[in-house]
């Protein structure tokens, strides 16, 4: 199986599997969620996956090592995960 998230740095099969799961199947979905979307709808379906993960597709999209990015980078993404989502009352 040709799986086109799994070509991408940092993300393998059990990745890929969880981002299939929520509807995630391409580079493209995965820039559509972005990497917190991606992680929160992860960790809503279930899965036990950790902050690595979120970093492992932050890596993935910026095609880098997740290890490479910066404590900084790391703690803005930890504050989008912890930071409600304000909703337009229109």
């Amino acid at each position: 199986m040709n799986d086109e998230l799994q070509h991408m740095k940092n993300l393998g099969k059990t990745s890929a599997q969880w981002l299939h799961a929520v509807g995630i199947h391409s580079a493209s979905d995965l820039r559509r969620f972005g990497a917190v979307g991606a992680y929160k709808a992860v960790r809503a379906r279930g899965f036990r996956a950790s902050k690595v993960l979120l970093y492992a597709i932050e890596g993935a999209l910026l095609d880098v090592h997740w290890n490479d990015l910066t404590p900084g980078h790391k703690a803005e993404l930890n504050h989008q995960l912890d930071t409600p989502v304000a909703h337009n009352k229109s």
